[in-house]
């Protein structure tokens, strides 16, 4: 009976043996797979979540700022863009049914940020903002409001940069852009008084 053991591990042994070769095999000279960096937006100096200065508020209506748009800086652009734009949404604002602060769009594919106060960029093209105007229109939360947030959204399109007419509402523009989004990111930035 011993003998019959004794095989039975020896087989047992010899099988696990295999299989653990085989498994380094397959496995000892796979090439390392590395994910492309993703599209990225972040506003120089500010973290996600960080809170602008009043220089970036708007300067009507008592609001106090400058009304300067923030710098924002993208990378890893996938390939393919024709053209970028820029939204700035305050979905805290009018009691929760959103505020436009910001839309640009047709900037050249080449473009891998906006300066603090580019508000459009040469060659780009003005949506309407909260005042029904063009540009960008700076925040302006009720005092004494818990700081709103104010997300800064970059859009990669396959639409070249005068393919849309000026003066587009969000709405409009993101229906304007819909099945011509190659990638999206954003940024949250927050202000309060």
């Amino acid at each position: 009976m011993s003998r019959i053991h004794s095989a039975l591990a020896r087989h047992l042994l010899s099988a696990v043996a295999c299989a653990l070769l085989a498994y380094a095999s397959a496995h000892a000279y796979a090439a390392p797979s590395f994910a492309a960096p993703s599209f990225a937006v972040s506003s120089p100096g500010l973290a996600d979540g960080g809170t602008l200065n009043a220089s970036h508020a708007a300067s009507a209506n008592n609001c106090g700022g400058g009304n300067v748009s923030p710098a924002l800086q993208w990378h890893n652009a996938p390939a393919g863009a024709k053209s970028f734009a820029v939204t700035i949404f305050d979905p805290d604002g009018a009691k929760g049914l959103g505020v436009v602060h910001w839309i640009v769009y047709g900037i050249a594919p080449g473009t891998t940020g906006l300066a603090e106060g580019e508000a459009a960029p040469a060659g780009s093209v003005a949506g309407t903002n909260r005042t029904g105007g063009p540009g960008y229109y700076g925040p302006c939360p009720a005092v004494g409001d818990v700081p709103h947030h104010y997300v800064a959204q970059v859009y990669a399109l396959d639409l070249p940069p005068d393919a849309l007419p000026a003066g587009l509402t969000r709405d409009a523009f993101l229906a304007a852009i819909k099945d011509h989004v190659l990638a999206a990111t954003s940024t949250v930035l927050r202000y309060g008084r």
